[in-house]
């Protein structure tokens, strides 16, 4: 039996299978990943015992390659992948949530609210990424090289992005909820299938 003071985060890291069924509950394993399983299942009315037997999957798959990376591999991991393709997504979001919102508002008007939160977490996002390529990466690599980070604690600046980390995070559940799950309306066009499957995409990442 998995136990329950477990954080949402340790169980995905020992069985990344475990992210498809946390998100199934809705529960959030990455900005609320310090979370126990007890307490996040408590929070959203769920049997936490239920919740763990769900989550005791058989045979557990091999830990993914970046488990095995030193914290400089793993910057690298980071940036190449993942913030590549942010990069690549925050603009083309926001332009498909602002079209979409004027195209089919009038019908939908949930989706100006959807864009305003978009704008928000790209707001944030952006100058997110930055401060980690150009500041958090570089200390950490300077510290897996040499064991030091060339500006003393590292915490602080590491505390200071998973602080953005939450409210980037908070911003995506409101959208997942005021659109039912990232759903396409049955009057919803091809760019209104693409931002939310968009949607859905950046927030999983």
């Amino acid at each position: 039996m998995i136990d329950l003071t477990s954080t949402l985060g340790d169980l995905v890291t020992e069985d990344p299978r475990r992210a498809r069924v946390l998100e199934g509950f809705g529960l959030d394993y990455c900005c609320g990943g310090q979370r126990s399983l007890a307490a996040a299942s408590a929070e959203k009315g769920l049997d936490a015992t239920g919740v763990a037997l769900a989550l005791d999957l058989p045979q557990p798959e091999a830990a993914p390659q970046w488990q095995a990376l030193g914290l400089g591999g793993l910057a690298d991991h980071i940036e190449a992948v993942h913030h590549t393709y942010m990069w690549d997504e925050l603009d083309r979001l926001r332009g498909l949530a602002e079209k979409v919102a004027r195209v089919h508002g009038e019908r939908h008007p949930e989706l100006a609210s959807v864009r305003d939160d978009y704008v928000a977490a790209a707001d944030d996002l952006a100058p997110h990424l930055l401060k980690e390529e150009r500041i958090l990466f570089p200390a950490i690599r300077a510290l897996d090289a040499s064991g030091a980070s060339g500006f003393g604690d590292i915490g602080a600046p590491i505390a200071m992005m998973m602080a953005e980390h939450d409210v980037a995070g908070e911003l995506f559940e409101r959208m997942r909820a005021t659109t039912g799950g990232y759903v396409v309306p049955a009057d919803g066009c091809e760019s209104y299938r693409q931002l939310m499957v968009g949607l859905a995409t950046m927030e999983a990442d």
